[in-house]
């Protein structure tokens, strides 16, 4: 019985409150944006898509190896390039074939991006890449070097970044041949 009581009691007051704050509400602008009409103001370094610089890319397979989604596919050849100088022996070359990326699959970690020890490549602010077929997020090489366009510069150094560290050297020969602690 006082369980009753007590709903009953809650609930005048708090569909009053409900109310109030629905009127307040009502008559504040809105923080929303019209997406398709506005567009949205992306911070620095947003993370859109992957672009490739496909020049770069050795096929290496490090970036495939890493990503834990295993949404990235590499296919490569060898080449036998001559040698640069007479006397000299010809040496062989990875040339890319096919890399592509599974955006279905993606997480969007960037694992790839900091594995790639030539820079291949690179997070686009690029968002708007939407397909009506899941089948579709599959994006070969062409695609993905087509986002290298929008890949913004790279940030630049905050000041004092750039000073040289100094390495202090021995004054002497004498003091160059003695252990470190010996000469403090």
């Amino acid at each position: 019985m006082a369980r009753q009581e007590k709903e009953s009691r809650g609930l005048v007051p708090g569909l009053l409150s409900g109310m109030a704050t629905t009127a307040r509400t009502a008559f504040r602008p809105t923080h929303t944006r019209q997406y398709p009409d506005v567009a949205p103001d992306l911070p620095p370094r947003s993370r859109g898509v992957i672009a490739l610089l496909a020049d770069n890319c050795t096929s290496c397979m490090l970036c495939a190896r890493e990503c834990p989604d295993w949404c990235i596919y590499i296919d490569s050849h060898k080449e036998t390039i001559p040698p640069a100088s007479e006397g000299g022996r010809p040496r062989q070359q990875n040339v890319l074939d096919r890399f592509a990326i599974d955006f279905s699959l993606c997480m969007y970690c960037g694992i790839c991006i900091e594995v790639c020890p030539f820079d291949a490549l690179f997070w686009s602010p690029e968002f708007e890449y939407a397909e009506t077929d899941i089948r579709d997020l599959l994006h070969e090489k062409e695609r993905l070097g087509e986002w290298m366009a929008t890949v913004p510069p790279p940030a630049a150094f905050e000041p004092g970044a750039l000073e040289e560290v100094v390495v202090d050297e021995p004054a002497t020969e004498e003091d160059a041949t003695q252990p470190p602690e010996a000469t403090r």
